[in-house]
Formats: C-alpha cells, structure tokens, sequence
C-alpha cells in the first residue's frame, strides 16, 4: 500500500486570525452586554444614549468588519505563497 504524503500546514491558529475573531466578536460583546449602555445620559443633539450607541455600534461594527475581511485575505494569500502556489 502507497502511504500517503504529509501535507505541512502552518498553524491553524497565528495571530492574524486572532486579530480576525476579536474584529468580528466585539461587537456582539458590546450589543450584548446591555447594562453598560441602558441609560439615557448623556444625550446627543436630544438622542438619547441607548439609541446613539447602539447606531455608533453599526459604523464600528462595518469598520471593524472590513479590517477583518482585509486581514482574512492577506493570511490566505500569505498561505498560498507559503505554498507555492499561484495567489488569486
């Protein structure tokens, strides 16, 4: 019987992806910890803080959203270079 060959992978787990799941976690630790924002002060031009937060969250959570996707995309190409194959 033929043996098959050994793929060597680097690590599943580097510090880029690391980086990846904290951007793409941190807004649900936000939204859900819902104690930290329950409040009305202080207000913001008469929107109170607990709808104002929320709303900030959603800009947050596109910025933090794009840099994820962006980082995702440099650690794939990185691996198929490391690969030596062709990067798309």
């Amino acid at each position: 019987m033929s043996q098959a060959p050994e793929v060597s992978r680097g690590p599943v787990v580097t510090p880029v992806r690391v980086v990846i799941a904290l951007c793409l976690v941190a807004p649900f630790v936000a939204m859900l910890w819902v104690g930290s924002y329950a409040k009305t002060d202080p207000t913001f031009i008469g929107i109170p803080f607990f709808y104002w937060y929320q709303m900030l969250w959603v800009l947050i959570s596109t910025v933090l959203t794009m840099i994820a996707y962006k980082l995702w995309q440099l650690d794939q190409r990185a691996r198929t270079a490391e690969k030596g194959g062709a990067s798309q």
